[in-house]
């Protein structure tokens, strides 16, 4: 049994089908299909029941999995400790950034390590809480940045505490304010964020205990697209104060938002409690805590 075959049942089980396995790690599905029968042939039971295009696993393929994706993150972690021996020469950080705010927090941050460990490999992953969250528990990513967890499988370093903002079209009776209360805006569409974001989820609480069920107007990843929505008239969102305030255009206001306590952006990095961390994803850390971030003042 090889590491490799392991890698590549893993890719089919996750993707569904020996195409789309093919495509994700650039070989042929001949190649894929070869590499699961080799390793059904070595562990003399079948993984896969195959359905025309797609698969889905035996029982005997959903324990192999457990176990496979344990092996897989070990293998990962061994190559890391050994990499840690030439202090930084080579390496790969596999990180993860909430995609609100990554080009006005992270952009800079990013060209800072890069500059100090030019050898590192810095591999990407955007996207909201719970997908980072989700990836670094599968060991896809060693670190990730989100919403501070209550989970306690993961370890953080906090990074950030921001405030939200409203953002509201200038022509809304609210805009002239210098500031609104989240009850008043119980009649206003929000935009809100994927499914994957967890701000939803304490937006929708915030609003439930005020007594009122914001009203959806739509839902994207991208804050540039959001804040586009609001110019063109469709509803308000709410974003980090760092982040709306690089992001005001004409037609659009930014207030500040009177909302509960829990309603804020507060993102810290994770990792797997009691995972070995590499020296590639402590040089992360420490970089981070030599320039944090403050939390916004109104302004």
């Amino acid at each position: 049994m090889e590491f490799k075959h392991l890698r590549t049942f893993v890719e089919v089980a996750h993707l569904g089908g020996f195409t789309q396995a093919a495509h994700s790690l650039h070989i042929s599905q001949s190649a894929v299909s070869k590499q699961v029968a080799q390793l059904e042939h070595s562990l003399g039971t079948p993984l896969f029941d195959r359905l025309g295009s797609h698969v889905r696993l035996t029982a005997a393929g959903s324990v192999v999995l457990q176990r496979a994706n344990t092996m897989l993150r070990l293998h990962n972690e061994l190559f890391s400790e050994l990499d840690d021996l030439t202090h930084l020469s080579r390496g790969e950080l596999r990180l993860g950034l909430p995609l609100l705010g990554s080009s006005t927090l992270f952009a800079n941050l990013i060209a800072e390590y890069r500059r100090r460990y030019p050898n590192i490999q810095v591999s990407l992953l955007e996207g909201g809480t719970l997908n980072i969250e989700q990836a670094v528990l599968s060991g896809e990513l060693e670190l990730g940045g989100s919403l501070t967890p209550k989970n306690p499988l993961f370890a953080y370093q906090p990074f950030c505490d921001e405030p939200l903002d409203a953002l509201l079209p200038a022509d809304h009776p609210l805009a002239q304010g210098g500031s609104v209360r989240l009850e008043q805006l119980a009649e206003t569409p929000f935009l809100l964020y994927q499914r994957s974001f967890v701000l939803n989820d304490r937006l929708l609480l915030a609003c439930q205990q005020l007594g009122f069920t914001p009203k959806e107007g739509g839902r994207s990843g991208q804050s540039d697209f959001l804040v586009a929505l609001v110019a063109a008239g469709q509803g308000v969102v709410l974003l980090p104060s760092v982040v709306a305030r690089a992001l005001v255009r004409p037609g659009v206001v930014r207030l500040k938002l009177v909302a509960p306590d829990y309603l804020r952006w507060d993102i810290a990095f994770i990792w797997r409690d009691g995972a070995y961390l590499s020296r590639a994803a402590q040089a992360w850390l420490e970089l981070l805590r030599e320039r944090p971030v403050t939390a916004s003042v109104p302004g």
